[in-house]
């Protein structure tokens, strides 16, 4: 092993002991009761089984045969998860295959930031990761199941599942996939004509008709967000069949895939002889290895905080200074846009995850020790599927990368670093993707222009107020004072500011997620101004340094003069109520802050 990634993982390891084994504990006292259908009484396991055929109620009055929960994301808003609506009766048709049965066990909501960027809707965002994590309980709380399928691809989505399938870790789980889209307008393309609108240059038609060409059709989006992002990580983790996360759907392969991984998750049950559960697979190291993957390939920052909040929930204690740590030691092998131009079909035609872990396996950046859905060791992810006629194969991924443009060899890596720093300094606590940032604007020393709504900044923009070197702070933002929304709406203006010339940077206590870009962003600042945190006492005009190489985020301000401000008190009513947040008042006032998970389920405080 990497001796910095060996050495986080022992830090991980020892600060989460006590911890840990207070999860592994109750899972082995929850597995000792499986399965579960034996302890319920004949009313409760008619009630179960009520409205299946009378060959699955046979098959589920005996305990020697599994019973499948399905837990999906399915809707028809999200491309992603439109593909989802078909995957239940071919699972279905897969256990009856197995002699064993499926159950729909329950539906989870999940949202499009995609569509709710920049609205009032994008303020439930982040807390709908913990109503799936619920939501997901609730579908698993009928003690009916030996094992668990999770349908979902997107931000909080998956997240959310896997937060809540924890709970019951116990149970053997697998994630199943719908896939990306084909691709379809390029992303530098796209680009352009969003920054062209920006600039009032073209209007709203020909916007609107550059953005259908990009998300066109069923499937992921295929820009490298939190989507992805969520995709490559969890196979890196052992929980997706191997090489299966971006395999498009509608396709043979895609069906394939979605039997096989029915089949798998029978074979890990108990009733077929299964020994290891969910809580088995998600260890320290298996969350480790999901940080290098997510540091390599320059994923979502919004994985600093949802993978912390994954692996609470798996009784593991993470921090962004590990994150750090392992960012200033694991290599750059991927350039899929925001990073690059290319999208995540391309990476997957270069030769895809299992030529990642393969090279990451080499290099000693890669537990191999680690337990998966297709049992010890990660030497299955290094396998690409294909079909061979009707037949499910798995082949050697490439030896070389077939477009190293966009995929690298970890010896020839694109950096030395992974491209995520820490910023510490007297303005809070954030973190920083340098990813896909010139090396020029990874320092930043203007002036500060200050907003507490993002929506002021479109108006500054277009009067010409920002035409100037300037670190714009928008505030009153962080978990507590509206959710967290993304701040993608800001994207545009501040890449053509910095066009036109101008040294331009972000501050904010919101977040900017996986399509971070060009433009250095301080995200996820805390503590939060809500709070009373730094960032309620900067005033226009402050000179604030930006540093991701030195790690630092300072205001120019005397200490004590700094101190003696009075905190800047916004009034944020107009964000508490209508297109449901007045449902959400009570997790705003009970999350933790970014770098414990931005939840409530682990905020002993609230």
């Amino acid at each position: 092993m990497h001796p910095i990634v060996d050495k986080v993982t022992q830090r991980i390891i020892e600060r989460s002991r006590a911890t840990r084994q207070d999860y592994l504990a109750r899972m082995a006292a929850l597995k000792a009761q499986s399965p579960h259908r034996s302890t319920l009484s004949c009313g409760n396991l008619a009630h179960g089984f009520a409205a299946c055929s009378q060959a699955d109620k046979d098959t589920l009055k005996f305990m020697n045969k599994a019973n499948v929960a399905i837990v999906s994301a399915y809707n028809d808003m999200l491309s992603a998860h439109q593909p989802y609506e078909k995957f239940p009766d071919i699972i279905r048709e897969a256990a009856h295959g197995m002699g064993s049965v499926a159950q729909f066990a329950g539906g989870t909501p999940a949202m499009c930031d995609g569509v709710t960027q920049g609205q009032p809707g994008m303020e439930l965002s982040l807390f709908s990761r913990d109503t799936i994590a619920m939501s997901t309980a609730v579908a698993l709380s009928h003690n009916m199941f030996d094992a668990t399928l999770l349908l979902g691809v997107c931000d909080k989505i998956v997240p959310g599942l896997l937060i809540g399938s924890l709970s019951f870790g116990y149970l053997p789980t697998i994630l199943v996939p719908a896939g990306p889209m084909p691709s379809g307008l390029p992303n530098k393309e796209k680009q352009r004509i969003r920054q062209l609108y920006a600039e009032g240059k073209i209007g709203r038609d020909e916007l609107l008709e550059a953005e259908s060409k990009s998300y066109h059709s069923p499937g992921t989006c295929t820009f490298y967000g939190t989507a992805n992002s969520n995709q490559l990580l969890v196979e890196v983790m052992g929980l997706h069949l191997p090489g299966s996360g971006f395999v498009n759907p509608g396709t043979p392969l895609r069906e394939a895939l979605t039997r096989a991984a029915t089949e798998q998750v029978i074979k890990l049950s108990k009733p077929h002889g299964g020994e290891l559960g969910l809580a088995d697979m998600v260890d320290e190291k298996s969350i480790v290895n999901a940080l290098v993957a997510l540091l390599v390939t320059g994923g979502s920052t919004n994985h600093t905080i949802h993978w912390i909040a994954i692996a609470r929930a798996a009784g593991i204690i993470i921090n962004w200074d590990d994150y750090s740590e392992l960012s200033s030691a694991v290599p750059s092998m991927t350039r899929i846009y925001p990073n690059g131009q290319e999208d995540i079909n391309a990476f997957h035609e270069a030769g895809g995850t299992p030529f990642l872990i393969r090279e990451l396996l080499n290099a000693g950046f890669l537990h191999d020790d680690v337990n998966t859905v297709v049992g010890h060791g990660l030497e299955r992810y290094t396998q690409m599927p294909e079909m061979d006629g009707e037949r499910l194969v798995w082949k050697p991924a490439v030896e070389k990368s077939l477009a190293p443009d966009v995929l690298s060899s970890a010896a020839e890596p694109f950096a030395q670093n992974g491209g995520l720093k820490v910023l510490d300094g007297n303005l809070g606590r954030g973190v920083i993707k340098v990813s896909a940032v010139a090396p020029e604007h990874h320092v930043i020393e203007a002036p500060a222009v200050v907003f507490n709504d993002q929506n002021d900044l479109k108006a500054a923009f277009e009067a010409g107020d920002l035409d100037r070197d300037c670190i714009v702070v928008v505030r009153f933002q962080g978990p507590k004072a509206n959710g967290m929304p993304e701040l993608h709406k800001l994207t545009p203006y501040l890449g053509v500011l910095q066009d036109r010339g101008f040294k331009v940077g972000l501050v904010t206590d919101g977040r900017m997620s996986g399509a971070s870009g060009k433009v250095p962003a301080a995200i996820h600042v805390y503590p939060e101004a809500l709070d009373g945190g730094p960032l309620a006492r900067v005033q226009d005009g402050d000179v604030i340094r930006l540093d991701a190489v030195a790690g630092n985020l300072s205001i120019a301000v005397s200490d004590q003069e700094f101190a003696a401000r009075a905190a800047e008190k916004a009034d944020l009513s107009a964000y508490h109520h209508g297109f449901g947040r007045e449902l959400f008042g009570w997790l705003r006032r009970s999350s933790s802050n970014p770098e414990e998970g931005a939840s409530f389920f682990w905020n002993h405080d609230a």
